[in-house]
This record gives C-alpha cells, sequence and structure tokens, in this order.
C-alpha cells in the first residue's frame, strides 16, 4: 500500500456543522485540508466522509496515518 502524504503533524481543529457532511481528505495532497479537492485521483486513496451530529470543533488528522479516520488520534506523535 502506498503512503500518504503527511500534510502537517497536528490535527486540523475546524468548526462544523451538526447535519452537515464533510469529506477528509486521505491522500494529504489537497490544497484544501483537512478537505478533498480531487487530488487522490488516479491513486488508491479516496476521500472519507465525516457527518458532524453536532455543532461545535472536530480535530481531523492532519497526519493521514489515524486508525480512526478522518479524526486525529495521536498517530502524528510516533511520526
Amino acid at each position: 500500500m502506498v503512503e500518504p502524504t503527511i500534510a502537517q503533524k497536528a490535527p486540523y481543529g475546524v468548526e462544523v456543522e451538526a447535519g452537515k457532511t464533510y469529506y477528509w481528505c486521505a491522500c494529504g495532497k489537497s490544497a484544501k485540508q483537512p478537505f478533498c479537492d480531487g487530488s487522490h485521483k488516479g491513486s488508491e486513496f479516496a476521500p472519507k466522509p465525516y457527518a458532524a451530529d453536532k455543532d461545535g470543533t472536530a480535530y481531523f488528522c492532519g497526519c493521514k496515518h489515524t486508525n480512526n479516520a478522518p479524526m486525529c488520534d495521536g498517530a502524528h506523535k510516533s511520526l
């Protein structure tokens, strides 16, 4: 399996709205981090949908190595 590009070694804190779906970039190449802009096309990567269940701050993985995609699980600390 191809490794994703590390966009940053920290989570992205994003204000989300309940009921809205967001598409997290899994490849790390999007210019609109942490969300997908289609840069994965032609690769084995695909965006991961995240449906917000409440308004507030969500912490999306920036290193793309989380085991809890699309949310940060601290994996960046070991990279």
